[in-house]
C-alpha cells in the first residue's frame, strides 16, 4: 500500500494498487488504482473510456470513507504484522516465517531501504503435518478463514488445501508451498490479543 513504498520514488513508470485490500480496509468493495506520470495515465484514461471497467458510485463512496482511516489502519496492520512475525520466529513449533521486516528475511536489505513499514502479511510454516497446521489454524478464534487481506479483521488460509488445493504435493513443493504453510494476514486487533490467540492455538502442536 503507498502509506509503506512510494514505487513512484525508484523509478517506476507506472504503479497499480489493488484499492479492494488496504486502502479501502473493509473486505466490502473491488478497486483498483493506476498512478504514474501525466501522459501515461491520460492514454490509459482514453482507453478506459472506450472500454468501460468504472468503479460503481457505491464503491467509490465506501472507498473514500476507507481512506478517511488509510492512515490510522495502516499503523496498527504494520505493529500487528511485525509483532506477530517477531512472536513467530522465536517459537520452536515454527520452523521459518515470511516477512520482510525481519532480518532472516532475503530481501531485509532492500525493504529496510524502500519502505517504511511492512505491512500485516505474515507467512510461516510450522513444525507439523498437513493435517496439525489444519488443527493449529482451527484452533484460533480471532481471525476469520479467507485468502485476502488489507480489511480490519485478521484473516488466516493453509494455502495447500485452499489457494494451491489442485496442485499435487509435488508441484506445490517445487513452488515452495508447503503443507504447514500458513498465511496470517493481520487486522487492526489490538496486539496483544492477537498474540495471546496464536500462542493458545500452537499448544494443539504439543
Amino acid at each position: 500500500a503507498p502509506y509503506n513504498q512510494n514505487p513512484l520514488d525508484f523509478g517506476i513508470d507506472l504503479v497499480m494498487h489493488s484499492a479492494t485490500k488496504y486502502l479501502a480496509g473493509h473486505n466490502d468493495l473491488l478497486a483498483g488504482v493506476v498512478v504514474g506520470k501525466a501522459g501515461m495515465i491520460d492514454a490509459l484514461r482514453e482507453s478506459q473510456s472506450i472500454l468501460g471497467g468504472i468503479t460503481d458510485p457505491n464503491s467509490a463512496y465506501l472507498l473514500l470513507r476507507g481512506l478517511k482511516s488509510f492512515a490510522l489502519r495502516m499503523a496498527q496492520h504494520n505493529a500487528n504484522g511485525a509483532a506477530l512475525a517477531a512472536f513467530l520466529e522465536s517459537h520452536p513449533k515454527v520452523r521459518r516465517v515470511y516477512y520482510p521486516g525481519l532480518k532472516s528475511h532475503p530481501s531485509h536489505a532492500v525493504a529496510r531501504a524502500q519502505m517504511r513499514g511492512f505491512g500485516g502479511l505474515v507467512s510461516f510454516e510450522l513444525d507439523a503435518t498437513m493435517a496439525q497446521a489444519g488443527a493449529f489454524i482451527d484452533a484460533l478464534e480471532l481471525p476469520y478463514m479467507a485468502p485476502s487481506l488489507g480489511g480490519v479483521e485478521s484473516l488466516v488460509e493453509q494455502p495447500a488445501i485452499v489457494s494451491y488445493y489442485e496442485m499435487a504435493p509435488e508441484e506445490r513443493q517445487k513452488i515452495g508451498i508447503s503443507d504447514s504453510l500458513v498465511r496470517y494476514a493481520a487486522g487492526i486487533e489490538d496486539t496483544d490479543d492477537l498474540l495471546t490467540d496464536v500462542e493458545q492455538a500452537l499448544k494443539v502442536l504439543g
